[in-house]
């Protein structure tokens, strides 16, 4: 996230999304088609995460929530997953500083356990730098998969009950609210995918139940400042009923 990047505030209308979540898709084939290696392709994403973070926090996010690397990214050849946590350790070096400068609270969601000393790290510094910060708070998804997230909630739960802390019956959805990840955050309001499929890879899974949901054709490293746009005009054109009715659907005859 560099200043030349910066933009001054836009106008947005009144509905705009507070957290917004994107599952940043298509390096691979940007890069293929192109006559590069993955790797490369992953190298000009980082570019845009640079612009969409710049665009939320010019826009006024409370959050923004990047996957990253999912739980099922290791299945990847081990060469590339190599390159990916290395690119890792170098963005966090790169840009964490620019991030504290403009009063963004970095936070990494995941297991992290599985990574390397080194990257952990990193991330430990990272997250300690910019803890403090009330702007925007972007959250990385590594090594993170929805359905772990539930899994890792639940086991916190259960370990209440078997303290005595909890009773089953005192289980309910505002306790699992409270133990998965980015709990102390506004929800999901708009989620983003790039690169042309329609379906939602184990992301959010229990905080994007209501969230909008919106697809492009376009591939991450392409995703500019208008495409981002263009998804929240269309989340302005939504109508949220969080499962209820509107006024006219009631009056409905």
């Amino acid at each position: 996230m560099s200043s030349e990047n910066q933009q001054e505030p836009k106008a947005l209308p009144a509905s705009s999304p507070r957290h917004v979540a994107i599952i940043m898709d298509g390096n691979g084939r940007w890069a293929k088609s192109r006559g590069k290696l993955r790797i490369f392709g992953h190298q000009a994403g980082v570019k845009s995460v640079r612009r969409a973070v710049s665009f939320a926090v010019s826009h006024h996010f409370d959050a923004l929530t990047l996957y990253a690397f999912s739980s099922e990214n290791w299945n990847r050849p081990s060469q590339e997953v190599s390159a990916l946590m290395e690119l890792f350790v170098r963005a966090l070096d790169s840009e964490v500083k620019s991030l504290h400068k403009h009063n963004v609270r970095l936070r990494i969601i995941g297991d992290t356990s599985r990574f390397g000393m080194r990257l952990q790290e990193r991330i430990r510094r990272s997250e300690a730098l910019t803890c403090n910060n009330d702007g925007l708070t972007l959250n990385i998804a590594a090594n993170y998969g929805g359905r772990w997230d539930i899994i890792q909630g639940v086991r916190q739960l259960a370990a209440r009950v078997q303290e005595g802390i909890l009773r089953p019956d005192q289980i309910d959805e505002d306790a699992l609210c409270q133990v998965v990840c980015m709990n102390e955050l506004a929800s999901v309001d708009l989620v983003i995918r790039t690169g042309g499929e329609h379906r939602i890879s184990n992301f959010l899974l229990w905080q994007i139940a209501y969230a909008e949901l919106f697809f492009t054709d376009v591939l991450w490293p392409d995703f500019d400042d208008a495409v981002f746009e263009g998804a929240l005009n269309a989340f302005a054109q939504r109508e949220r009923r969080f499962g209820g009715t509107t006024p006219n659907d009631a009056n409905a005859s």
